[in-house]
This record gives C-alpha cells, structure tokens and sequence, in this order.
C-alpha cells in the first residue's frame, strides 16, 4: 500500500504512513551507499513509451533492484514471455539490503523514494522485450529530505 501511495496518490495521503516512512528511512540511511553500479529492474509489461531518451524520470516508491540478471527469470519480476520491460540502472545511492533481506540470493539493492534518474536509451533485442537505460544524478532541488540532521542520501564527494 506504501509503494502504491507513493507511485500513485497526493502527498496528503501519505500522512498515515510518515511515521513509518521516518522510521524506515533512518534505517535505510544508516545503511553505506553502494558504490557506483549498474543494477536492474523488472516489469512484466511494456513502458517503453514512457521512457523517451533524455527524459528526467523520478520513482517516488521504494524500489527494488538486483546486481544478479538471473533474478529476473522469476515470473514475478520480468519473466521470459509477453511485454516486458527491464531497467538498466546505473545508480549512486542504492542501499544493499541483502543482509537484511529474506531472499539473500536476490542480491537486492534497494533505491529510495525520489530517485532521479534520465532515460540514455532504449531498444527491443527481442519481440516483446524492451531495455531502457536509465542513469541516476542529483536533482536540482531535494526531492526527499534527510530523516534526521547529518544524515546524507547520497554518497560523501571526496
């Protein structure tokens, strides 16, 4: 419902769930960010329309990510038949939660609510697959605040 919320409804009917977005993201911060990789989505149906190459893209949900392509096979990610599109992600600040995940082969990266992303390409290998590249970048603007004073939701520039 969190997920679902936040993709889909007005910020006003987020408020029951601050209290454990809060709670969740001091956690989540708490947690070092990966470094600098590529890892992917994906969705059983086609959304490359949505996704024109040099578009801005920002995902509000938590979303779910993994360094391991095999993952995706399942039925429940991506699959191996009908629409379905798989996100290249070359991300900044995922958090590797797979030491606190039931599902430690998924090797799953979790990315925070206001990703930031541009589309860099797309293109269909196969009928009904479509691959889209996204790279994340800081916003202009601070799309989610810091849970707490001190905390960074993205990585220390040295």
């Amino acid at each position: 419902m969190l997920n679902y919320t936040l993709k889909n409804c007005s910020r006003e009917e987020l408020r029951p769930y601050f209290s454990y977005m809060k709670l969740f993201l001091t956690a989540l911060v708490k947690l070092p960010c990966c470094p600098p990789l590529t890892v992917w989505r994906g969705v059983t149906k086609n959304l490359s329309a949505d996704f024109p190459p040099g578009t801005p893209v920002t995902w509000w949900a938590f979303s779910s990510t993994t360094t391991e392509l095999t993952v995706l096979e399942n039925n429940m990610y991506l699959g191996t038949t009908g629409g379905r599109t798989l996100f290249s992600v070359e991300v900044i600040n995922g958090r590797t939660i797979r030491a606190h995940s039931h599902f430690v082969t998924e090797d799953e990266i979790l990315l925070l609510p206001g990703t930031h992303m541009i589309v860099q390409s797309q293109f269909s290998p196969a009928t009904d697959l479509y691959i889209i590249h996204l790279k994340q970048v800081i916003p202009d603007e601070i799309l989610l605040q810091p849970p707490f004073e001190g905390a960074s939701l993205y990585p220390k520039i040295t």
